[in-house]
């Protein structure tokens, strides 16, 4: 505060004028009381006054000379009195004048004195009072359904529309012209919004097709195709075989053409593209067989569609495993243990009917029955023709961007919800990339809104993410988080993908860590069914009524999922949800995934159906942000791990046979669940009883819950050879799913010991202080 000369001087200033009005007063006193006791009869003696200023009262022998005397004739009275002149009576009303002035004056005096100082205005810039003062308008302004109703109101099916077009972009592959473009659009969007954007810049290596030298694919010597789609990361070189048709290459598909005694090794084999298993998956299943090449088709109405995608089993720039690339040179040479060592390669469907056509073989079983122009399905094998597949992919290093936007909180602004989006695509890519782009962006206007015109004040934070290089296998988002893992396990509490949210209008499929199950089903309950799709019903958890919600809505979350990082990278608890076609979307990673045909699939409902995710994904972030606790269900885990450590149990009696042969037993690993069980019910009982008005007590309990995600980590294994560490979601021999498929004895008490550890410790950090562990191990 600028200072001013008042402010210091009028306070002097009144304190002496009270000071000689006081004294001017108490001088008239004097004079009465002199003038009233002049002519009586005292010992002599001088009134003190504090030693500093006194009177004398003179006796009636002291009198003045020159003072009247009395006149003749009249009678005389005694020495002792004399009588008392007549303005003596106006002495006294002088003497009560003065006595009332001075306790008029006195009182004003102790009524200054004793006011309450002035309080001095909060600077503008004072986070500490501006946050308690925004945190009254949280708890009294606005309730949980105001919130829910702004937030309908500001996210409408108009707007999207709206927003949709400036998004549109006809190329945005990661690291282009056109994926810059939208990313400078994102950055502006959130400038205006006053989220203070930035931006997160990488080096990555990214596989292309090599412009002077095509892949190609050829049956005997006569080439079937010059592909333009392609499989990034798959292995290069030429590769030669004969044919086998493999269906989906799922674990299923071999074991029938096992079955059907067809030998892999060393074959090129014929693969249909779904929904249901990753291409990296489908690669890496029939790799483990010994194929040389594996050619992969997308069974599509357009038999001269492309189709393009990734082969990496990971995510993440494959050639910096486990650390960021802000830099790569600064790194030796190294490469991720999820790229292929065969070649693959897609293809058309005129391709493949041209392929399937040329082998022989025993028939194919009727699951393998697929949609191509041909009259019977065989599996191939010896009797077939050679077929000869050429990889000529070649690695560019390409600079790409993430943007971030944060709508900050008021209480705990250190805390956030990270809500993220691809942004790049081969192609139009609109379910993929555009209609996830287009409702970032409005939620975070919505949002925006909310706080700064209707006084909505957060508690927490909403980070919102827009990734580049997605297409590659969550490149952009695994990169940052490989950058910033050491803040992030303690700050970002949830991860909401926004990728793929509407490919149809039939049924709501969500993947999700169980800490969010319940907080999603209670969201559905809330958000209204945008437009009646499905089953008629009030709500979208109505969509699912008279099922059990959690077999018809959840599924298990796949790698190439742009949540599953967050997950079993990071051990953040994460989520994807989207509304999806009975038939499935069969566009994906094609030029077909546009406008046109997304709004088929969605019976031209498009931006009814996606405001209505945008709904629950926006609802489910402002409850982590708003209420004191976080909606995180430690006890929904209790349920996953429990399942899992009964399968283990069993498994284990059937490898020992008696159960505990040569210590080869479940005993530890369910005592380990014991103690996470006991903690989670102790949180709920401290929940239960904790004053949500006590900020520090609800901070300590909040940190509990956001570690139980980061401590299912196995910290056993190197998250630069294991990236997915997650005990119950990870991928590796540290896993739950990895003792269920061990035999070997040794490798199993080993991976007993250690998956042991990591729930005890989870468990531990539940419990909250070291004083309050429940170990019995």
């Amino acid at each position: 505060m600028p200072f001013s000369p008042s402010v210091f001087y009028l306070p002097l200033i009144a304190s002496l004028s009270s000071r000689f009005t006081m004294a001017a007063t108490i001088n008239q006193v004097r004079l009465s009381l002199s003038k009233m006791f002049k002519s009586e009869q005292y010992s002599p003696f001088t009134l003190q006054s504090d030693g500093a200023s006194h009177v004398e009262v003179k006796l009636s022998d002291d009198i003045d000379d020159h003072a009247p005397s009395e006149q003749a004739g009249q009678p005389g009275g005694s020495p002792s009195y004399r009588p008392r002149p007549k303005q003596n009576y106006r002495n006294v009303c002088y003497l009560v004048l003065g006595i009332l002035f001075i306790f008029i004056i006195g009182y004003l005096i102790g009524y200054v004195s004793h006011r309450s100082p002035l309080q001095e205005p909060i600077p503008c810039d004072s986070e500490q009072e501006v946050g308690v003062a925004k945190e009254s308008v949280v708890e009294y302004s606005l309730s949980w359904t105001n919130i829910t109703s702004l937030l309908a109101r500001r996210l409408t099916p108009d707007a999207f529309n709206s927003r949709l077009s400036d998004v549109e972009q006809t190329d945005h592959t990661a690291g282009s012209t056109g994926d810059n473009i939208l990313g400078n659009h994102v950055f502006e969007s959130f400038k205006s919004l006053e989220m203070e954007p930035w931006t997160d810049v990488h080096f990555v290596q990214l596989q292309t097709p090599n412009s002077e030298k095509p892949n190609r694919v050829l049956i005997g010597q006569d080439e079937v195709c010059q592909p333009k789609g392609y499989l990034a990361y798959s292995a290069t070189g030429k590769a030669k075989g004969k044919a086998v048709y493999g269906n989906y290459g799922t674990q299923e598909d071999l074991e029938n053409l096992h079955a059907l005694k067809v030998e892999l090794n060393g074959t090129v084999i014929l693969l249909r593209a779904s929904e249901q298993i990753s291409l990296a998956q489908q690669v890496a299943n029939v790799a483990a067989l010994g194929v040389s090449a594996v050619l992969i088709y997308p069974e599509h109405k357009s038999q001269t569609t492309e189709l393009y995608g990734h082969v990496h089993l990971g995510s993440g720039d494959p050639y910096t495993p486990g650390f960021p690339s802000f830099n790569h040179t600064q790194f030796p040479p190294t490469q991720s243990s999820g790229l292929p060592n065969v070649l693959a390669q897609s293809i058309t469907d005129q391709a493949a009917v041209k392929i399937l056509k040329s082998i022989g073989g025993p028939d194919a079983p009727s699951r393998f029955q697929g949609k191509l122009d041909i009259l019977k399905y065989t599996v191939g094998g010896a009797s077939s023709e050679d077929v000869t597949v050429e990889v000529n992919n070649v690695l560019q290093d390409t600079e790409i961007h993430n943007v971030f936007g944060v709508i900050k909180g008021f209480t705990e602004p250190d805390r956030y919800v990270v809500l993220g989006a691809q942004r790049d695509a081969w192609g139009p890519g609109y379910a993929k990339a555009t209609v996830g782009t287009t409702l970032l962006l409005e939620l975070a206007r919505a949002v925006s809104e909310m706080v700064h015109i209707d006084g909505f004040r957060p508690r927490r934070s909403m980070v919102f993410a827009s990734w580049s290089a997605g297409e590659y296998g969550s490149v952009g988002a695994t990169e940052w988080l490989e950058g910033y893992l050491s803040s992030l396990d303690r700050r970002a509490f949830t991860y909401i993908s926004l990728d793929r949210v509407v490919t149809g209008n039939y049924h709501v499929k969500a993947s999700a860590s169980p800490l969010l199950y319940s907080l999603l089903e209670r969201t559905m309950k809330e958000v209204k069914n945008p437009i009646g799709f499905g089953k008629s019903g009030k709500s979208l958890y109505d969509q699912v009524s008279g099922v059990e919600f959690e077999k018809a809505v959840y599924e298990p979350m796949q790698m190439e999922d742009s949540a599953y990082p967050f997950l079993a990278f990071s051990g953040i608890p994460s989520l994807s949800f989207r509304i999806a076609s009975q038939e499935g979307y069969p566009h994906y990673g094609t030029s077909f995934d546009n406008k046109e045909n997304l709004g088929f699939a969605t019976a031209h409902h498009l931006s009814s159906i996606a405001t209505g995710v945008g709904l629950v994904a926006g609802q489910l972030a402002l409850r982590l942000v708003h209420d004191h606790m976080l909606r995180l269900d430690v006890q929904r885990y209790k349920m996953v791990l429990s399942q899992s450590v009964v399968n283990i149990n069993r498994h284990l009696k059937q490898v020992t046979r008696n159960g505990s042969a040569d210590g080869l037993s479940a005993h530890w690993l369910i005592m380990a669940l014991g103690s996470y069980s006991r903690a989670a019910a102790d949180l709920n009982t401290d929940i239960l009883n904790t004053d949500l008005t006590d900020t520090l007590a609800c901070h300590n309990i909040n940190n509990r819950i956001m570690r139980v995600e980061h401590n299912l980590l196995s910290p056993f294994v190197s998250p630069k050879e294991v990236p997915f560490r997650h005990l119950v979601f990870g991928h590796g021999s540290h896993t739950m799913a990895a003792i269920l498929e061990g035999v070997d004895r040794e490798a199993l008490r080993t991976q007993l010991a250690l998956a042991t550890w990591t729930l005890q410790g989870c468990a531990n950090a539940l419990s909250g202080d070291v004083w309050d562990i429940d170990n019995q191990i």
